[in-house]
Order: structure tokens, then sequence, then C-alpha cells
């Protein structure tokens, strides 16, 4: 597969509908093809809306060293537990939006330390928690102290259009946060240094590699930024459109192995 002369020295990758399916399983050609580029020196990052220390199995499951770029690029950290860079959510900003929450029967999760807390024990904690196989903390939102927080997740696992609909109304409200779907059914809310594009260009950086060097690719919209530093921005074939209309290559879905496709074609 590595046989041709190649620029690229770091891949970004989202993980959720890049390279694991929503059973959330990889194909053993995916999981080839990310060890046979470790192992010729190119720097696989995982690069997620998923917490940390979420996706430290993932990384154990394809066999990675890197740093792992979580909370949407909000949390640069080494696997030794080394925290390289972090950015947090306004405590006052997120008080407002769990009171509205709360008032409006929204499901948030929210995450403090890299730690998940729950309003109430509820088919959506419940079904996230479940299928991630994490641990989370039930806890009294109205009086909660907030501090450290990575970021909340409005969650409907029932009604797509409800989530889009709290997004529009949230960036109206809170031009000042970054807000996005990262899946039909999510809606993010983060500080605004928190993106994707932050997070690789931090670890582009602190390598000194040049953006041509790098590949990025994604297939929801809070992966936009993440296609943005890349050299080659590469959208998968089951990648929105609004995402699809920012990469320079689009390629095979994430269930007929469109990482590998991608490599091929690049490296």
């Amino acid at each position: 597969m590595l046989n041709k002369p190649s620029t690229i020295k770091m891949i970004a990758t989202d993980i959720d509908g890049t390279i694991m399916m929503n059973n959330f399983e990889c194909t053993p050609a995916v999981r080839q093809c990310i060890k046979e580029l470790s192992q010729n020196g190119v720097k696989i990052v995982l690069v997620t809306g998923r917490m940390h220390s979420a996706t430290t199995k993932v990384a154990e499951f394809f066999g990675l060293d890197t740093p792992i770029i979580s909370f949407n690029g909000g949390l640069i950290r080494e696997q030794s537990g080394e925290t390289l860079h972090q950015t947090l959510l306004d405590p006052a900003a997120a008080r407002k939006i769990i009171d509205w929450s709360l008032e409006n029967d929204v499901h948030l999760n929210l995450y403090m330390d890299d730690k998940l807390y729950g309003a109430e024990q509820n088919e959506a904690i419940m079904r996230y928690t479940c299928e991630r196989e994490i641990p989370y903390n039930i806890c009294d939102f109205r009086t909660v102290e907030l501090k450290n927080i990575n970021k909340l997740l409005a969650i409907n696992f029932n009604d797509a259009d409800k989530v889009t609909q709290w997004m529009h109304y949230l960036q109206k409200e809170f031009p000042e946060l970054y807000i996005v779907k990262s899946m039909p059914h999510f809606c993010e809310i983060a500080s605004p240094e928190t993106t994707k594009y932050n997070g690789v260009e931090f670890l582009r950086n602190y390598w000194g590699l040049k953006k041509e060097e790098v590949l990025a690719i994604g297939d929801q919209n809070n992966d936009i930024e993440l296609l943005k530093a890349g050299g080659i921005a590469v959208a998968m074939g089951n990648a929105t459109d609004e995402l699809k209309a920012c990469a320079d290559f689009v390629t095979d879905t994430v269930k007929n192995d469109g990482f590998v496709k991608a490599v091929r074609k690049f490296i």
C-alpha cells in the first residue's frame, strides 16, 4: 500500500462515521491500513468530539501512541495523561444553557474534567453511555458547581430536526460560542477556541509540520473545521453535503473502507 512517494506525514482523522461505523466497529482493512501507516512513520491523530477518557480505548485498539484531540479540539492529551493544550467553556454561559435545557426539557450531557454528568437517569444518557461503555454521574444541575467545563452536548435520539432547531436557537442566543451538530442527534456547545482546526494546528506546529503534510478526513459538520486544517481535505462518502462542499476529494463510505481508499489515493 505504502510504496508510492508521499509528502503526507500526519493524518488527522475523525472516528465515528470515518474509521468506525455506527455499531462502533471498524473493518479489518481500516485497522490494517492504520497499522501500516503507523509502522511507516505517518502520525495518525484521532480528532473527535468524544471525551478523552472514552477515546483512549480506541487508540489502544488501533495501536496508536500519538496524542488524542478530544472534545472537538478542546483537549489535547498524551496517552500518558499529560495535557498539552486545553480550552474550557465559560461557566456563566454554561449556566444559562443549562437553565434553558431544564426549562425546555432538553437532555444535556455536562462534561467537566473529562467526566460525564447528567441531570437525571433517563433513556438518553443510558443509551449514550452504554453504546460507548463510559461511566457517568447523576447530579442536580441547578446546584452543581460549574468548573473546568469541557463542553455541553444536547441530545435527542428520536428527533434530529429538533436538534437542528436547538442548534439554530443557541447559535443566535450565544454567537460567541462554538455550536455545531456533530451527529444528526447531537448538538455540541463549547468555547469559541474549541475547534478541530485549532486542535490539529496545535499538533502540526508542535511537531513542526507543514499544512501540505497533513491529510484531514471526516464525515460530519463538526469536521468542517478539521478539513480546513489539512493540506488535503477528504470527506467520507457518507458525509454531510456541507462537509463534502469543503473537501478536495470525496472518498467511499465508512462501510466500504473510504478511509483506506483515500489513503491509497494520496499516500
